[in-house]
């Protein structure tokens, strides 16, 4: 098992369904009042790739790109056309986009991440894809051009020099999915011509 790191055919993806899951489970009471509790702490997300098919030659692609990920076994990136910036599908990522977390003086590594707010709600993801060259960092509002790194297998931003006391560290990124495969068999139509038979293709974002 290995994660390859290299993306899903972008016109492909551009016309794929899906997005986060979520599992809860939920009680009835005698009473007709319910009990709910959450499941997992984080979403996954699925797709279906089968409606971003529109030519024979991009089931070809599809084909070529499960069989050199064999099936289910190996995980891949995937672009969320939804969601993949840290800033709205219609905007520029800036650096100070999303928070990363505020120095202390000794800490220099800080993960990647994207809050989703709603009102007083809110919920935190981990990126653990940037988009190689995408990411732009600041420090108290300034963007620093040098003086740190980031790990695009990982989405961990290295700084040389640990931000000092108190200084927010920000960000603004592209990333991908991780996901994999959610089937060992592709049911597709022999008929290249009728690519609308093609019934399923799904991708399950990969959790680690």
């Amino acid at each position: 098992m290995a994660f390859h790191e290299v993306r899903f055919p972008d016109n492909i993806s551009r016309g794929a369904r899906g997005g986060p899951e979520r599992r809860t489970q939920i009680v009835e009471l005698a009473s007709g009042d319910e009990q709910r509790n959450a499941s997992w702490a984080n979403s996954r997300r699925r797709y279906d790739v089968a409606y971003g098919i529109r030519r024979a030659d991009d089931l070809a692609a599809v084909v070529a790109f499960f069989e050199a990920r064999n099936g289910r076994l190996h995980g891949f990136r995937f672009k969320d056309w939804g969601d993949h910036k840290s800033c709205l599908p219609s905007g520029t990522p800036s650096p100070t986009d999303q928070a990363l977390g505020i120095g202390d003086g000794a800490t220099t590594a800080f993960q990647l991440v994207k809050r989703y707010a709603s009102g007083v709600q809110s919920w935190t993801r981990a990126i653990a894809k940037p988009v190689a060259g995408s990411v732009r960092i600041a420090l108290g509002g300034v963007e620093q051009l040098s003086g740190w790194t980031v790990d695009t297998t990982t989405g961990v931003v290295t700084f040389g020099t640990a931000p000092g006391s108190g200084v927010a560290i920000t960000a603004g990124f592209a990333f991908d999915v991780p996901v994999r495969f959610d089937t060992d068999a592709l049911d597709v139509t022999l008929d290249l011509e009728r690519l609308g038979s093609i019934t399923s293709i799904p991708l399950l974002e990969i959790r680690r």
